[in-house]
């Protein structure tokens, strides 16, 4: 009876590498001395010295018999109003050898803000399922509201600018846009 159902949970907390990473999660404030990407090792930078920064699993990691690919992250526009939406669509593909279903999870990155943002917070996920080889354009909205956080003066607003829209398996494994709020 093993393998008749195709396990599709994600990971709901960062699992470290060691013990000396801990305190470790996703959605961290960004440090003031990030390594560059792809680096594991820098002088003067945040990092250990006997172990990379990237948690063993990360938030939002899952296993399956199956595997799925992303392509083709798109927005509706460069820029959302105050009282606009954005389309955020993507292109999931079940890539392996058995049907399957995919939790296809969106972040946000606030990129300058009055208080410290993270540096991704997951704001929505959809389960998709999904036929061996059948492709699938999975879309999310998003308006102002989603973009709100708690300001210096406890007033749960949000801020004119930047942001980014990571779109991915886990919170490791994403594509990325942008867009601004005017």
């Amino acid at each position: 009876m093993l393998g008749k159902v195709n396990p599709s949970g994600k990971l709901s907390a960062t699992f470290p590498q060691n013990v000396g990473q801990i305190p470790i999660y996703y959605n961290h404030k960004n440090t003031g001395r990030p390594l560059a990407d792809g680096a594991w090792f820098q002088k003067f930078r945040s990092n250990y010295l006997d172990v990379s920064n990237d948690p063993l699993y990360p938030f939002g990691f899952g296993l399956s018999y199956t595997t799925f690919g992303y392509k083709k992250l798109k927005l509706s526009n460069s820029s959302l109003t105050i009282d606009g939406q954005l389309k955020v669509s993507v292109e999931v593909t079940n890539s392996g050898n058995y049907d399957g279903a995919e939790v296809v999870q969106l972040y946000l990155r606030d990129m300058a803000g009055t208080v410290t943002r993270p540096v991704k917070e997951l704001k929505v996920f959809q389960k998709v399922f999904l036929k061996k080889g059948e492709t699938r354009i999975v879309e999310f909205t998003l308006t102002e509201k989603d973009l709100r956080f708690y300001n210096g003066n406890l007033k749960f607003a949000s801020e004119p600018g930047d942001f980014k829209v990571y779109v991915g398996t886990s919170s490791a494994n994403t594509l990325e846009a942008g867009f601004v709020l005017k």
